[in-house]
């Protein structure tokens, strides 16, 4: 497949492919595997699906493509990326009007067996062991708990412009549409328990069944255990120390285990969510697919046990947040809400589809990832606008899929400022953004210029007051820094060499000023370091700071005349 390749490899092909051109467009063998390298992961995969469910496309049914998220707490970022890979598989099959359904389960069905540290902690800690929907609402107003964090999640994914058929899992279930998978489980139980030891190497007791109820006298699940099935009921227990995180209360009873009554293990359930709502394609992340794993073993139950053939496998590598995995249950890291606030929806699409679905993300929300996410969106609109022709066709690709289904119906260029600068323009007050993004432009800016200053512009003044580093934050120092009094003279030698020419100059040209402080910096011999630390240290009291011609030329000339006659004395 065309993503195991990386980026230099691609590349280095790339060039052949220009060094070899004409002998390339008479051979269309060699095209077609130059197209194949350069085909935009999402493009390839579905091609995959294609293949794999042609009997299905041909029949004239509708594909469906399923994806879920638990309800158990603040989605973190990691969790986008399963987003990011079954939406943009719906939106590339709809492209290519291939009929599908694409479905989207908040998992509210689901047993509360962790405590965000978010939460008050005494105040939940008792429905420990309920299902999520039985839970309260953290802040009392949304319907239960689940409903409190899914629909956070809900408004994200439909933010980005992803369009799913969203459902309940409580309401699968207590609608009865279980009762048939449930029974079929119950009933094969003992194959159940073979296969969790042939595949996982998990040895369960002979008296196992896969399911548990809740509880008629305290309302737990998670405390239950079946201990017997007569074709229409199970007999339970309520087990004070069945698990460590909830206390049963020691109830036993009977009860029918069908009508959101009971509910299978999550390993079972996943194959008779498979059956339940007929899935050809539904991915995962890379933990689940190790080998014995959890799709291993719902993938057999759904042949073996359930007679259909298992789903199209999409595997996926996770996002990780300053090289950790995120968990939802412990509220640690960024949550995908906070991501949310954080990109403008083509940068965060451009993020979750840029890099290959098997190859690990690292967001670093506090370094500079924002600002190269904004450089990357700018490189992949010159390629595709055609401005660039070292940009690569599935970085074309992709920059058209950075942006919403709608979108994409009348995608126009516009001139795109530099994150990094609109960062610094923010924090000059005295600037006039639009005047300076005209300058750099080189020419008036239209209303779509001025709308793309204005989006780059709140989400630098956010991205500053939220996870910019020090690096990216700029104050001009009223006085003298105390670093710029420790000059050597070659340093103050060649400050003075730029005073001179700011001297010289009543209008600074950013570029021409840029031009000229490198032709002095190679005069000096000075090493750039030492010589670019004299007018960040002088202006900001920082060893570093923006592009430094364009820095300088957009402050006040009598400033920098003042200021670098006494850094250079």
């Amino acid at each position: 497949m065309s993503s195991n390749l990386d980026r230099e490899q691609k590349t280095t092909i790339f060039s052949l492919k220009l060094a070899l051109s004409s002998n390339l467009d008479s051979c269309s063998d060699c095209n077609k595997t130059i197209d194949f390298i350069y085909m935009f992961w999402g493009d390839a995969l579905v091609e995959e699906l294609k293949k794999n469910k042609a009997k299905v496309i041909e029949s004239g049914k509708p594909l469906v493509v399923r994806d879920e998220k638990t309800a158990s707490g603040r989605v973190h970022v990691g969790s986008t990326r399963s987003f990011g890979l079954h939406g943009i598989v719906s939106e590339i099959l709809t492209e290519q009007n291939v009929p599908h359904t694409f479905l989207y389960e908040i998992n509210d069905f689901d047993v509360m067996d962790g405590l965000p540290v978010y939460l008050d902690q005494e105040r939940f800690r008792p429905y420990m062991g309920q299902l999520l929907y039985t839970v309260p609402s953290p802040d009392d107003k949304a319907e239960n708990y689940a409903e409190y964090f899914g629909a956070e999640y809900r408004a994200i994914l439909e933010g980005i412009g992803f369009r799913p058929k969203f459902y309940r899992s409580s309401e699968m279930y207590k609608s009865g549409l279980y009762n048939e998978v449930i029974k079929i489980a119950l009933e094969q139980a003992a194959e159940i328990r073979k296969l969790y030891k042939t595949i996982s190497r998990s040895e369960k007791p002979d008296d196992w069944l896969p399911l548990q109820v809740v509880c008629e006298q305290c309302g737990k699940l998670g405390t239950t255990k079946v201990t017997s099935f007569d074709g229409e009921m199970v007999s339970y227990v309520c087990l004070p120390k069945l698990v460590t995180w909830a206390e049963g209360c020691g109830n036993e009873g009977t009860i029918s285990p069908y009508d959101g009554n009971g509910k299978l293990p999550w390993k079972v359930e996943w194959a008779a969510k498979f059956i339940v709502f007929g899935v050809d394609a539904e991915g995962g992340g890379k933990d689940h697919y190790t080998k014995g794993g959890a799709r291993d073993l719902a993938n057999a139950i759904s042949e073996v046990v359930y007679k259909r053939e298992h789903p199209f496998d999409m595997p996926h590598e996770f996002i990780l947040v300053g090289g950790k995995k995120m968990s939802s249950s412990k509220g640690a890291g960024l949550s995908a809400k906070g991501l949310f606030d954080l990109l403008p929806v083509e940068i965060f699409r451009l993020f979750l589809i840029r890099s290959d679905i098997r190859s690990a993300i690292d967001f670093v929300p506090d370094g500079d990832t924002v600002p190269i996410l904004f450089d990357t969106y700018d490189k992949f609109a010159d390629g595709y606008f055609g401005h660039n022709d070292k940009v690569l066709q599935d970085e074309k690709r992709i920059f058209f899929l950075s942006h919403t289904a709608e979108k994409r119906k009348n995608l126009m260029e516009h001139f795109l400022p530099r994150f990094s600068q609109i960062a610094f323009l923010v924090q000059m007050p005295h600037m006039d953004i639009n005047e300076e993004v005209a300058k750099m432009k080189g020419a008036p800016l239209t209303p779509d210029d001025i709308e793309e200053v204005e989006k780059r512009v709140h989400y630098a003044k956010y991205w500053l007051g939220t996870y910019a580093p020090e690096d990216y934050k700029f104050e001009v120092q009223e006085n003298l820094p105390e670093g710029a009094k420790a000059f050597s003279d070659e340093q103050k030698k060649a400050l003075a060499q730029v005073l001179e020419y700011i001297k010289a100059n009543e209008v600074l040209d950013g570029l021409a000023l840029h031009t000229e402080i490198h032709e002095i910096r190679k005069k000096s011999g000075l090493e750039a370091k030492a010589f670019f630390q004299t007018m960040y240290l002088s202006v900001l009291g920082k060893e570093s700071g923006p592009k430094v011609g364009w820095f300088l030329s957009v402050l006040n000339r009598d400033f920098l005349i003042k200021r670098f006659t006494e850094a250079s004395k």
